[in-house]
């Protein structure tokens, strides 16, 4: 079936200062008309910007007064402040940072062809039930992209044991390898759904994505790199495991230890060209773990995950977007540096550490969330609030 064309959302007013953060929420160059838009749905740190105004051209329009009978839409009357000192209040720091210091996008643009995520929303699953929660909140992946931590293991120590990652030669599986789980998990939960209405068939373990399926999914460019990549992914969440120790006491109060070890992935086969040495098909067997909160539990714990979240970049702006969705979910949530620096698993210091997270901070673009510094007793606090929900002031703000 013929894909619907996209809207085209021009942007009126661009100058220098809008011009960067404009370019990671997928604003393009239109050479002919000679100004910037955006192809599709407008990015959520731009949407607040558009208002409807009578239907026509099919165009949209941010930034600037409406053409008279071109169908566009606006962002201001002219009876409000300037166009561009509102665009600038409405991105805030994800345009300038504190004391006017310009803060980096933790966003990159959005692929060429990227009409997939106009419709598809990706799945977020988070393993289930309550003798597995204590995996929620901390990251089970690597979150640096040079640091391949091959062999090593990452320890939390929680309330009622401890979660212990380990990886193999190839080295530990990152937050961007991870993706492919979450693809998996979506289109498990997917069948899964149809499943119980009756309109397919149970699924199975074995998951056979296209290469270029995995590429729209993550919101990456076809190119050969990129496909090389996804064979190296593989190696790494096949030989990267998850180990859950937890302490408790039986029925009749006798203390025991429980352990529960399992793979990201279990074993996988790649079909490639000779040729050019591109994958042709991948099958990949999910664990148990999956495939056992998904298909087998009455209520499976799948969360949504909003489509931008692959177009971050850093490693640790990816872990806190999962860490608000799943503390803070519709509303607020407060988590001290420390104890996100400790979760997140970070083989840096504490000190670096929150030199990073203030600055995704700064740049507070994450979709869905807003981010603030708080004081606490014993430390900084950090505010993750919903969008929607008007967040608490921090202490002297």
């Amino acid at each position: 079936m013929p894909q619907q064309r996209r809207t085209r959302t021009y942007l009126h007013g661009m100058t220098y200062a809008l011009r960067e953060p404009a370019t990671q929420h997928g604003a393009r160059w239109d050479q002919r008309r000679q100004q910037w838009y955006v192809l599709g749905d407008v990015p959520e740190m731009l949407a607040d910007l558009v208002k409807p105004a009578a239907a026509g051209a099919g165009e949209t329009s941010l930034f600037n007064q409406p053409a008279a009978g071109t169908g566009e839409t606006t962002l201001f009357d002219q009876a409000e402040a300037n166009p561009l000192d509102q665009a600038l209040n409405r991105l805030g720091a994800a345009i300038v940072g504190r004391n006017g210091i310009a803060a980096k996008p933790t966003l990159r643009p959005p692929p060429p062809d990227d009409a997939q995520a106009d419709f598809f929303v990706p799945a977020l699953y988070d393993v289930a039930g309550k003798e597995n929660r204590s995996t929620m909140d901390v990251a089970v992946f690597r979150l640096s992209k040079k640091d391949t931590r091959a062999g090593e293991t990452i320890r939390y120590d929680l309330s009622d044991g401890y979660v212990e990652v380990k990886s193999g030669p190839d080295g530990m599986a990152s937050v961007w390898d991870y993706d492919i789980v979450l693809m998996a998990i979506s289109q498990l939960t997917e069948a899964m759904n149809k499943y119980r209405s009756g309109q397919g068939e149970k699924p199975g373990r074995l998951f056979r994505p296209h290469v270029g399926e995995i590429l729209k999914f993550c919101r990456k460019g076809d190119g050969g790199r990129q496909v090389a990549e996804i064979e190296a992914a593989l190696d790494r969440l096949r030989s990267t495991t998850i180990k859950i120790v937890r302490y408790g006491t039986n029925r009749s109060g006798r203390p025991m230890r429980a352990v529960e070890a399992e793979g990201l992935i279990n074993n996988y086969r790649a079909v490639s060209y000779t040729d050019n040495d591109r994958i042709a098909v991948v099958e990949i067997e999910l664990p148990n773990w999956i495939y056992r909160h998904v298909v087998e539990s009455n209520k499976p714990d799948v969360l949504t995950v909003h489509r931008d979240y692959f177009l971050i970049e850093q490693g640790i702006a990816r872990f806190l977007y999962r860490l608000a969705r799943k503390a803070a979910g519709k509303t607020e949530a407060r988590w001290s540096f420390h104890t996100i620096y400790e979760r997140s698993g970070s083989a840096g210091t504490f000190k670096e550490f929150c030199r990073m997270l203030r600055e995704i901070i700064r740049a507070n673009d994450l979709p869905e969330y807003g981010l603030a510094e708080d004081k606490g007793q014993d430390g900084p606090i950090l505010i993750m609030s919903f969008r929607s929900v008007k967040a608490v002031q921090p202490a002297g703000g």
